[in-house]
């Protein structure tokens, strides 16, 4: 484990940096560690009363960072959990309030390139896609006991891909055949679902659909709004909340949720006073996400959709 080259390009990382208004003494989360790049940032802008949570469920990528960030070993505890539960992890910590916290959503780089992680349909690898290697579903069940409805669904709503009903219909013909085990075996049946025009415009053709499958198999999307909500009643007044995302669809529920909590009275608009006696629990400080500089999309491609919004704890 030591060995694990686990290499990512922070994105984002000084627009991440200013936005948590970072406090020497402060305690913070980052609830998707990754190779340990925005922790790097953060850990070394803590004094000694200074805390950092760093919280993944990638086993590689907590012992990747763990070496990285061992010039701050005192200052961090490490923890093997899914970001949505970031409210448990500080009541187990003991943890009552904290001042940030950071989520760089998607998949990582390391994850993308390991071959045998099954994330890419550049590699030729057994259909896995699991950030948790010791999750019980992966991208083999999926695609091979999924129904056909079930599958042209996630793939219309998590990948956004017109031709989800005929890529759907291809899989499960062809599995009644034999199971489709590999990244390439299912790359090439989603090819054959599109029109040729399609083939070589843009993007790879199964980019879309993997998407969906990944998006399926880590609960991705179900898990946003859980750890925002369920932090904002722990973080301290000021304390600040900060969200990459990579699609459209990870920065709809991240811009509803904060929308949701800096909304205050509920009540309709004819009711003379308010009874709901609801208050806005944060304000939001992006109005705008904040896109990446001219100088990072040249030197890191993969930042090129990443988008920062940013909220803090009224």
């Amino acid at each position: 484990m030591e060995n694990i080259n686990f290499s990512h390009v922070s994105v984002l990382l000084n627009e991440c940096i200013e936005a948590l208004n970072i406090k020497p003494d402060g305690i913070y989360i980052d609830g998707t560690t990754g190779g340990g790049g925005h922790s790097y940032e953060i850990a070394s802008r803590l004094s000694d009363k200074g805390k950092l949570i760093c919280i993944d469920r990638d086993s590689d990528a907590l012992a990747a960072a763990s070496a990285r960030l061992a010039p701050f070993k005192d200052k961090i505890t490490f923890v093997k959990s899914n970001f949505s539960q970031v409210s448990e992890v500080l009541e187990n910590l003991g943890i009552e309030k904290a001042d940030g916290l950071l989520l760089d959503l998607g998949v990582s780089s390391y994850q993308l390139d390991t071959p045998e992680r099954g994330f890419s349909y550049n590699n030729d690898a057994p259909l896995d896609m699991r950030m948790d290697k010791e999750a019980p579903l992966s991208a083999y069940d999926v695609v091979n006991t999924y129904s056909e409805y079930d599958l042209k669904r996630i793939i219309f709503d998590y990948g956004e891909e017109q031709f989800a009903p005929k890529i759907a219909r291809i899989i499960t013909e062809a599995r009644k055949e034999k199971p489709i085990e590999t990244t390439i075996e299912l790359s090439e049946l989603i090819k054959s679902a599109m029109p040729k025009k399609f083939l070589s415009v843009g993007h790879h053709p199964a980019k879309k659909t993997f998407q969906a499958i990944r998006i399926e198999v880590n609960s991705e999307l179900s898990s946003i709004a859980p750890a925002i909500n369920g932090v904002i009643d722990k973080m301290n007044s000021g304390g600040r909340i900060a969200v990459i995302t990579f699609h459209s669809l990870e920065d709809r529920c991240v811009k509803q949720c904060f929308a949701d909590n800096a909304r205050g009275c509920t009540c309709p608009p004819d009711f003379p006073v308010c009874v709901c006696g609801k208050k806005p629990k944060v304000s939001i400080i992006t109005k705008k996400p904040i896109l990446p500089s001219e100088k990072e999309l040249e030197a890191n491609r993969r930042s090129h959709s990443a988008k920062l919004r940013v909220a803090e704890k009224v």
